[in-house]
Parts: structure tokens; sequence; C-alpha cells
């Protein structure tokens, strides 16, 4: 077994243009201050890293290793969320989604589109730049608006979006195969893949790509009312990275996992900070720890109450608090007997 890497932080949500929050240095040295040994950086802004620039230049990712080095820290992943959702979106989303993208290539969905694979393909040699060995993203979605659908789904619509859902990714994986790192998706309402059924789905059109990987968000489960302990259990061989962050699912006879339209502070289900929600972390870092999870518990604040900052500070300690630093002994060797062929032998009468 190996002990959890933490705490780390993803910093997206903690970007902002006051200081410390607007460059890479200054954020760096704020979540080391906090007890952060690691940092889960996005790409979509150039004041905390340029992507292309970090896959073409060795010596450039060298450069922002040693930025966030000399804070004591080491980054933990890269992070594409938003470039990956840009590489499958459904028309109906092309004008909300423009957001994602530089100017150039708004109100044009195939030039956006080929630049979000760009994206991932810089990604995937940046990482190796870097020194990592995975990297996070969102699959993006061509039918999410059909998951409760009526008038009702026409017949062989669904195989038809997960083909084409593998043909633009395949290509992608096999990058990040050559260049050795694992692709993991982010399970997440708003994307294709978004249980374990679509992503099995998902899995079986990209021929078991040995890359095509997941992300563990607990919280994601928790509002689908999902068994998120079960689902380490099943798919623990392609869990290579963690997103700590809580939840909590309270429905009501007014609304459920939809809803209503409500924001999210009147959702019965909605993300807390670390501890505020729901999720049972003790059984999560203690099946991690038992299927020998390699990678790094990251904290991902997204909460509709506590400040950003606090649930920073205290998510820092949550975490260190619950990696369990695993054990080189069994706890009854002391009563051990010892053991060779022909003493086992013996044992059962031979």
């Amino acid at each position: 077994m190996t002990t959890i890497k933490g705490p780390a932080i993803f910093l997206a949500q903690f970007i902002g243009d006051a200081a410390p929050f607007n460059d890479l240095r200054s954020i760096c040295q704020w979540a080391a201050g906090l007890g952060y040994k690691g940092v889960q950086l996005p790409t979509n802004d150039l004041r905390f890293i340029d992507l292309q620039k970090a896959a073409d230049s060795k010596t450039y990712a060298d450069e922002i290793n040693g930025i966030v080095n000399e804070a004591g820290l080491q980054i933990t992943e890269l992070s594409t969320h938003l470039q990956g959702q840009l590489v499958a979106v459904n028309p109906a989303y092309d004008t909300l989604f423009d957001a994602f993208a530089p100017d150039a290539y708004k109100n044009n969905p195939a030039e956006r589109q080929k630049w979000a694979v760009s994206q991932l393909h810089a990604a995937a040699k940046a990482s190796k730049n870097l020194g990592l060995n995975a990297h996070v993203t969102f699959s993006g979605a061509l039918i999410w608006h059909m998951v409760y659908p009526w008038p009702q789904r026409p017949a062989g619509l669904v195989d038809a979006a997960f083909d084409e859902l593998a043909k633009r990714w395949e290509p992608i994986l096999n990058v990040f195969d050559e260049n050795g790192i694992d692709l993991c998706y982010e399970v997440h309402p708003g994307e294709d893949l978004h249980d374990g059924v679509s992503y099995e789905r998902f899995l079986s059109k990209v021929n078991n790509h040995k890359r095509a990987c997941l992300l563990y968000d607990p919280s994601h489960f928790v509002l689908q009312a999902m068994d998120y302990l079960e689902y380490i259990d099943i798919y623990h061989e392609r869990i290579k990275m963690f997103h700590v962050k809580d939840a909590e699912f309270n429905p009501t006879g007014r609304q459920g996992v939809y809803g209503g339209y409500s924001d999210w502070i009147d959702r019965a289900g909605r993300f807390r900070s670390l501890g505020d929600g729901q999720v049972d972390f003790k059984a999560i870092f203690s099946k991690l720890t038992q299927y020998d999870y390699k990678g790094w518990a990251v904290l991902e604040w997204e909460c509709a109450l506590k400040h950003p900052e606090d649930g920073a500070r205290e998510g820092a300690q949550f975490i260190k608090d619950h990696i369990i630093r695993v054990t080189e002994r069994a706890f009854d060797d002391f009563a051990a007997s010892g053991s060779d062929d022909a003493f086992n032998r013996s044992l059962i009468g031979l």
C-alpha cells in the first residue's frame, strides 16, 4: 500500500485579480502558508501557465516548476476542464460555451473544437515536460439535454452520440499515451460522462483505452444519490486522481436531484466545504488506501455558504487529518511462528 500524497489544492476557484491570487508565485506562497504541499493548475489563464509554451519548451516548464518548488510545493496535475468541454458541444450550448474560448474562435464551433483538441495535445506534452503522470479534463456533452428526455430519445441516438464522442477523444487519448500521461475524466453532471454507466459506455467505444482514466470526486455522486463508496470498489483500477470535495443531499416534498431551477444555496443537493457536508471521507480515504491509490488528495472548494479562504484554510488540515500513513507490518506480527515449505506442509499432514 501507498500513503496518499497531500494535502493539495485546485487553484481554479481561488484565482482572482487581487493579490495573492493574481499570479503563480504569490498564490503558491499563499497555499504553502496554509499547509498545502501541492497545487493543481488550471491552464486557461496565462498569468499562471502558458500551456502551449509549456508543451513546446522544457526550459519554460522547468521555470514553472521552479516557481512552484520555490514555495515548497509541487504541481500535482494540470487541468483542462474548460478546453475539454469544448471538444464536444451540442449546438444548443454553443453561445454559452463560447465564453470558454478565445475571441478568435467564438461564433465558429468547428474552429473552436479544433482549438480545444490542440489544447489537449499541448496538455499531454506539457504534463510530460513538467514530470507529471496524470491530467484532468471534462468529456464535453453531445446529448446531456437528453438525459431525461421528452419526447423520447430516437432509437440509436445514444450509440450515435457515444460513437462520435469516442471518435473525437480516442486520438487525444493516443497522444496522452505517447507522452505517458493518464487522461482522467471528471465524471460530472452536465457531461456525457456523468456516472459509471456512461463512463463504461464510453470506455467500450474507445476499446478500453488504458489512458481513459478517472478523477474521483464523491460530491458529484452524492448529488446524484449514487453509492460513492461502491464506485471506488468498481473503478479503483481506473481512478488516478482525487478531488476532496464535500456535498449534501436533503430532498424534500418540493425538490430532489433536479433542484427545481433553484440557486445553489436553495437546492436539495449542494456542495459544501470539507467537513460541513455528508460525505464519509474516513471511508473514502480507507478504500483508496486499501486499493493502493498512488496519487494526490486535492481540495476542490465549491460552497454556497462559506468564504473560500476559510474553506481553503480548514481544508488543508482536514485532508492532512484523513490521510492514512500506511503500516509497514501486520499488527499481529509479534505472534508469528516463522514459516518454511516443510513446516507448512507438515501442518496440513503432508
